[in-house]
């Protein structure tokens, strides 16, 4: 039994009767979240993909597609936070983007999904991109040695990750808190503030690049390509961007492997849509649509991987593979690879306005697949409204998991609808663009965006983020693309999504009591 379940809080029971017959052990589970993939990315549904991706494709065809699914955040590191506590982002101050030295943003005392499944005797993992801090204080970490607190304190037994993403430094591997192949006569040492002497940068030595950037990302120069952040040393250690996808996922499977004679749950964090894009040689210049292309191939092979993996153990059949994204799509997210000129016909938003970073629907619904032969009670299209923030309730339901008091406040057991066998969805849930501006939906289809200050474009992405002084209402049944605001229109819905929204605000959860 982990730790954090012995404090001196009551629990609650989610549910008494277990998913898995008396002769089935619990299912193992993998999560699969992959980073900047929009709704249009993907062979996911009834749609005319201008992109295929067979192994996605496969695993959809067995699964159930969530069509009405949602991130928390349209940004990263919030997103991931949501997902992995239960607790809505915007509730905690410090979860916006993180720099690559950040303090870790859960708290060791929080209760996560990893600590759930470990509660259960399950073998937990977490490997691939982190992007949510690691040790005590920003810019304090020791990247030489063991960085306390890390992700072991929130309930993994084992990681392999990378610190932030791949445009940030330090652009190493740590595993279970150490950097990878770090040679101690060549220390890492890293600034978010300062560069140090000596050291090129993108913007100082840009005949140095093999990949330039297109705004932002001109400072450290690794393997050729210029990032965010200062770093000096720890050559050895450094990784080589087109290996970064073979390199997770073979560590992923490691995991499963090693484990596939017990439970287990793992968080693969996906890099390859991400900045920059640098997938392996063998999927260049093959989608067509350059780089960012390139890398949905390397996904979708990283997926049959994972898929191939599990079949050839024959666990696949009690394996609960979750596929989805920590937020929308951008096309030009900071680098010169042409995924703006060579994107043709292909729409990675689909019908939807804006995508990372914004308040519209872009922004936040995302792919959302299920798949698991032996607990699923149909397969195919759900448009049931999902929330990521409700997987932690919902599967710890499905495994008979008890969830403390006050932890994981905002999720909620739709395990039912998680599995097919109903039709239960959220009433409202509540999402975030990259300005903090809150939007609140319902299961009817209306939408409400708050109002106040703020850029109506992030322009080096050209992206619409949804900020007005104006409230917005959009009936998204009707117009998916939120073209027409119908806040005037219909003022009794205005006022009671306004009403819901500001009730959220109020509940607070002080960290004291988490």
């Amino acid at each position: 039994m982990n730790s954090k379940i012995n404090i001196a809080l009551s629990t609650i029971s989610l549910l008494p009767v277990s998913f898995f017959g008396q002769h089935n052990p619990p299912p193992n589970v993998v999560l699969i979240l992959a980073d900047d993939i929009g709704y249009g990315d993907l062979e996911w549904l009834k749609n005319s993909p201008t992109i295929h991706t067979p192994n996605v494709k496969r695993l959809a065809d067995q699964s159930i597609c969530f069509s009405n699914a949602h991130a928390t955040s349209a940004t990263s590191t919030p997103s991931r936070y949501g997902l992995l506590t239960g607790m809505y982002p915007w509730r905690k101050n410090g979860t916006g983007i993180a720099a690559g030295d950040a303090a870790m943003i859960i708290d060791p005392n929080q209760f996560t999904m990893a600590d759930m499944f470990k509660s259960e005797g399950y073998a937990t993992a977490a490997v691939g991109k982190w992007h949510l801090g690691l040790g005590n204080e920003t810019g304090k970490q020791n990247w030489n040695g063991e960085i306390t607190p890390g992700l072991k304190e929130l309930g993994f037994d084992y990681s392999f990750i990378m610190a932030a993403t791949a445009d940030r430094v330090p652009c190493v591997y740590i595993e279970n808190g150490k950097a990878v192949n770090l040679d101690p006569h060549d220390p890492i040492e890293v600034s978010y503030t300062t560069n140090f002497e000596g050291e090129p940068t993108g913007k100082t030595h840009p005949e140095l690049l093999r990949l330039h950037p297109s705004h932002g990302h001109d400072m450290a120069i690794v393997d050729g390509i210029s990032r965010i952040g200062y770093m000096k040393g720890g050559k050895s250690a450094r990784w080589h961007d087109e290996d970064i996808a073979d390199r997770i996922t073979g560590k992923a499977v490691e995991f499963i492997q090693s484990n596939k004679q017990k439970p287990f749950f793992l968080y693969f964090g996906t890099n390859d849509i991400h900045v920059p894009r640098m997938p392996h040689d063998r999927f260049k210049e093959k989608s067509g649509m350059g780089l960012r292309g390139d890398a949905i191939l390397s996904f979708d092979y990283c997926v049959g991987r994972i898929m191939q993996t599990l079949d050839s153990l024959n666990i696949a059949d009690n394996t609960i593979i979750i596929l989805t994204s920590d937020n929308g799509p951008v096309i030009d997210d900071g680098y010169q690879d042409k995924a703006v000129e060579l994107l043709g016909n292909h729409k990675p938003s689909a019908d939807m306005r804006g995508g990372k970073y914004s308040a519209f629907e872009a922004g936040t619904r995302v792919p959302f697949i299920i798949s698991w032969k032996n607990g699923l009670s149909k397969q195919g299209t759900s448009d049931v409204l999902f929330s990521q923030i409700d997987l932690l309730a919902s599967l710890a339901n499905i495994i008979n998991a008890d969830i403390p008091a006050r932890s994981a406040p905002d999720s909620r057991d739709y395990s039912g609808a998680l599995t097919g066998k109903n039709l239960k969805s959220r009433n409202y849930l509540i999402e975030q663009n990259v300005s903090n501006k809150l939007t609140i939906q319902d299961g009817k289809g209306w939408k409400y965006i708050e109002s106040g200050n703020g850029p109506a474009m992030l322009i080096p992405t050209n992206t619409e983020l949804g900020n007005s002084p104006l409230d917005q209402l959009y009936n998204l049944k009707s117009d998916i693309g939120e073209k027409k605001n119908v806040a005037v229109k219909y003022p009794k819905i205005l006022k009671r999504l306004k009403k819901e929204i500001s009730k959220e605000k109020r509940k607070g959860y002080p960290e004291k009591e988490i």
